[in-house]
């Protein structure tokens, strides 16, 4: 027989996706909802992505030439940590500390656990925490929209923190409120989701999941659902963050425990924490589970008999 068979481990599904191809799809996701903050808050939205992006790119190309390793920039995964840090951080938050996220989520959180694929948990997110915890004054001074603004900086709450009612659903819908620059309008974040369900970079199994999780939660502590979806980072979490490949699970039934727990911990957090968001935290919490949730979800081995107790292996 002149045919060659080769024998290899699995997976054994060949596509043509790159990790490049991939990040521009997020990217090109992503911009519906730069473009929306641009729009909502001005030129000044579009300074602090700017900053972000080239922030994590060179981040990134400097990391790697000090640690000796090949230059990884050109497969735009900084590119989609910066773009994602921007978008989770209020306009008018000082250059300065936007760069030092950057530096977390780029050098601490990526680059010294080997680079891309070898991170346990979502950079940009734990990039946001960090900065929240550190400088929780300017991480929670949220501007108005800016053709509100008649002064050089006027400050609302946002949704979660304001008093029931404030907001109509429209207006969560379409943004015209205070908040990072990336959660405000509800509309963009959707279009985006969109875009990569028709183009399978995610399954619909994390964001529905996670949103539906997160509604039945809100049933259960007397909290109107559809606002706090539409509130808040819930759709950019779910959408974004909580289906990144590497902090996720690959198993079916993992995803849903995975969705189900960021879901329900967003609003648990939201309602009886001291603070009016969740959604980081949440998914933080479920990325650090994920190693676990794969181990009890693995699907067994085709013809694997179990071992009877006592018996010798």
């Amino acid at each position: 027989m002149d045919t060659k068979l080769y024998v290899s481990s699995s997976p054994h599904f060949r596509s043509n996706a790159t990790t490049r191809r991939i990040m521009l799809d997020v990217i090109i996701a992503l911009m519906p909802t730069a473009v929306a903050a641009c729009i909502i808050f001005g030129m000044q939205a579009l300074s602090l992505i700017a900053i972000c992006v080239a922030g994590c790119v060179l981040l990134e190309y400097i990391s790697r030439k000090i640690m000796k390793r090949d230059t990884t920039i050109g497969d735009l995964s900084a590119v989609v940590t910066g773009l994602l840090l921007a978008l989770n951080l209020p306009v008018n938050i000082h250059p300065l500390i936007a760069l030092f996220g950057c530096l977390v989520a780029i050098v601490v959180v990526k680059q010294m656990f080997g680079g891309i694929g070898m991170n346990f948990v979502n950079p940009a997110l734990a990039a946001r925490i960090v900065l929240l915890v550190s400088f929780p004054s300017q991480m929670m001074s949220w501007v108005v929209p800016f053709w509100y603004q008649k002064a050089d900086a006027i400050t609302a709450a946002t949704p979660l923190a304001a008093e029931k009612g404030t907001y109509s659903y429209i207006t969560l819908l379409l943004g015209n409120h205070g908040g990072s620059i990336g959660e405000v309008c509800a509309a963009a974040l959707i279009l985006g989701g969109i875009y990569l369900l028709i183009r399978r970079v995610i399954s619909p199994i994390i964001p529905c999941v996670y949103i539906v999780s997160a509604a039945l939660m809100s049933l259960c502590v007397g909290a109107d659902p559809l606002y706090q979806i539409l509130s808040g980072g819930l759709m950019l979490g779910a959408i974004f963050m909580a289906t990144d490949y590497t902090t996720s699970p690959v198993t079916v039934w993992g995803k849903v425990i995975y969705a189900v727990g960021c879901g329900v911990l967003t609003i648990l957090l939201r309602s009886f924490s001291n603070m009016p968001e969740g959604v980081s935290f949440s998914i933080l919490l479920m990325n650090i589970l994920t190693p676990l949730i794969e181990r009890v979800t693995i699907p067994r081995t085709l013809g694997f008999v179990k071992q009877k107790k006592g018996e010798k292996k």
